[in-house]
């Protein structure tokens, strides 16, 4: 579930409202990177993991139309290896700049004996601002609206208790390449999340976006049904996009049927706008790589055709 939460959206809830008077909603978000930080031990690749941990946040929150404008992180380690916390940092940092919003810092706890040797977990937090009247939330999404997909760079970072249940079964390494291409499994999964901030941002302000929908887990059978009212469903064009070859390997090693990869994974869009169609004709006009994924229709839930 998308952990963005606007703050002040129900003035009703006294507790979380700002004040009236102002222009503006917060948005905040908070979430972590799950189990591909296991990938991240067992590849030693350390330096991209920051970049996911902001991605996973800030995607989060621009589903609102919101800017992000500081970052928060949380490492926990049993004890710390300045090293290794370092290509960590450097990630989020890399994380922020792509993001456009600033890092003001964050907290490393150490616990001896309850992390193993040379292992963290982390978490990060994100707050954003949008002006009450430019909020995207899918009410006036309506049937015939369309649906465009942006790209994702692969896993991302959600499925990967799936995914390394397949690798096991698989009998490759995570250093064996990815059958068919020229990198290796370890470095087609851990490719880092896109942050799409400034992408979508700008999509944004030129008009036509009635709602947005950040493909985490649950993959398209759960994140897209959320941003539209009730009474209305997506349907998605199959083969209107290229899937990624990670996703393909996923499927046939685990031998997952159709249903549970679109349920799991991204597929290889990681989000998806919901616009008009004068919006949709613009963006897909523009250059940047975008597709024509599928449009609203009466009902509800996700259906392909």
């Amino acid at each position: 579930m998308n952990a963005a939460t606007t703050v002040g959206a129900n003035l009703e809830a006294s507790k979380y409202a700002i004040r009236p008077s102002w222009d503006s909603y917060l948005v905040a978000g908070t979430d972590g990177v799950g189990t591909k930080l296991k990938l991240a031990f067992e590849t030693g690749i350390h330096d991209t993991i920051g970049v996911d941990l902001v991605a996973m946040s800030v995607n989060d929150i621009i589903t609102s139309g919101a800017k992000p404008l500081f970052f928060l992180d949380y490492y926990a380690t049993s004890r710390l290896d300045v090293d290794l916390a370092e290509k960590v940092i450097k990630g989020i940092v890399d994380g922020c700049q792509q993001s456009d919003c600033a890092l003001l810092g964050g907290e490393t706890a150490e616990m001896p004996d309850f992390y193993a040797n040379g292992e963290y977990d982390l978490s990060g937090f994100a707050v954003g601002i949008v002006k009450k009247e430019l909020v995207i939330n899918g009410k006036n999404i309506s049937v015939g609206d369309v649906l465009i997909g942006l790209p994702s760079s692969g896993v991302h970072s959600n499925g990967f208790s799936l995914v390394r249940r397949v690798l096991a079964k698989s009998g490759l390494s995570l250093r064996d390449k990815l059958p068919g291409e020229s990198v290796t499994l370890g470095e087609a999964l851990m490719a880092p999340t896109v942050i799409y901030v400034k992408q979508v941002l700008d999509i944004i302000s030129k008009g036509g976006i009635k709602g947005i929908a950040h493909i985490t887990g649950g993959g398209f059978t759960d994140n897209i049904p959320r941003v539209f009212p009730e009474g209305l469903g997506a349907l998605i064009y199959n083969n209107s996009w290229p899937v990624p070859p990670v996703f393909k390997w996923i499927q046939k090693a685990g031998n997952i049927e159709d249903g549970e990869m679109k349920r799991t994974f991204n597929m290889g869009i990681g989000m998806v706008l919901v616009a008009s169609k004068e919006a949709a004709e613009r963006i897909l006009s523009e250059g940047e790589t975008a597709y024509r994924i599928g449009e609203v229709i009466s009902g509800d839930g996700v259906s392909y055709q």
